[in-house]
């Protein structure tokens, strides 16, 4: 499982870097507007949920529970100081994916606890895309937290974000996560289908 975050850097807007993540293979885009207000938000979450539904992919927005059903999006997915899961699942129901961000296995615990359908867990190292990092996990830290959920029987979907490059994929996708999320890798490289293409290669 890949999931694809959006942000924009020179080359790529919004719709422009899902697009080429969607060509690549990916099946999962997640839109991610931090400091942008719902009305810059709504247009492109709209535009964005034809994009996905032309390749039949899942689209989540990020924090904006609120836009989740007037754009067509397929869940939310919810930061630390967004609104807590089991809130947002009162509000969109039992038929949307909600996903939660976690750093530790306590966090890991609450989210389960509240409903989460999966785990956004990181960061695998140091990232420029996100403010405010929370301690860097590395390899061994994703092994902790898969054995400390396999002992509790949490069987929740885990995917690893944070920084994450092609050569990284096959020793985190050994520690027992679900899947990996990037954004920068992709958008960075030379020729970002076919880096999504690798990458999705590299997750099976």
């Amino acid at each position: 499982m890949i999931q694809f975050i959006t942000h924009q850097n020179t080359r790529y807007n919004y719709i422009d870097g899902a697009r080429l993540a969607l060509e690549g293979g990916c099946r999962w885009i997640q839109l991610r507007m931090k400091d942008a207000t719902n009305d810059e938000v709504r247009p492109i979450a709209q535009e964005l949920h034809k994009l996905c539904s032309e390749y039949k992919a899942k689209f989540i927005l990020d924090d904006r529970v609120e836009l989740v059903k007037e754009t067509g999006a397929d869940g939310v997915h919810l930061g630390k100081n967004d609104m807590p899961v089991d809130e947002a699942r009162r509000l969109l129901g039992p038929d949307f994916i909600i996903g939660g961000t976690a750093n530790t296995f306590e966090d890991i615990e609450r989210l389960y606890r509240q409903g989460a359908n999966y785990i956004g867990c990181g960061p695998f190292r140091y990232t420029t895309t996100k403010k405010n990092l929370s301690a860097i996990l590395g390899i061994e830290g994703y092994r902790n937290i898969v054995k400390q959920m396999n002992e509790a029987g949490i069987k929740l979907p885990m995917v690893a974000i944070g920084g994450i490059l092609y050569d990284d994929i096959p020793e985190i996708m050994q520690t027992g996560v679900t899947g990996i999320a990037v954004s920068g890798a992709v958008l960075n490289a030379e020729n970002p289908v076919e880096e999504m293409k690798r990458m999705v290669k590299a997750c099976l």
